[in-house]
């Protein structure tokens, strides 16, 4: 498995960690005060939005592939 691949793979798992830690506390937080319940979808939906975009152009950019094809 490429270097790259595996940074990846732990940043992604770091960062969903914390997500998921964030997502909860601010879940909770909107428990106690159900009129603004909908103010913690917007910052998680951005945050949702621009890690699957991050994930998306590293998976489909072939400019970054290009030191996968050469032999070691």
């Amino acid at each position: 498995m490429p270097l790259d691949k595996l940074v990846l793979i732990l940043i992604c798992v770091i960062a969903a960690a914390g997500l998921t830690v964030w997502v909860g506390a601010m879940a909770a937080a909107a428990l106690q005060m159900p009129g603004f319940a909908w103010l913690f979808v917007l910052p998680a939906a951005l945050v949702g939005y621009i890690v699957w975009r991050v994930i998306a152009d590293r998976i489909t950019n072939s400019e970054d592939d290009h030191y996968d094809q050469i032999e070691k």
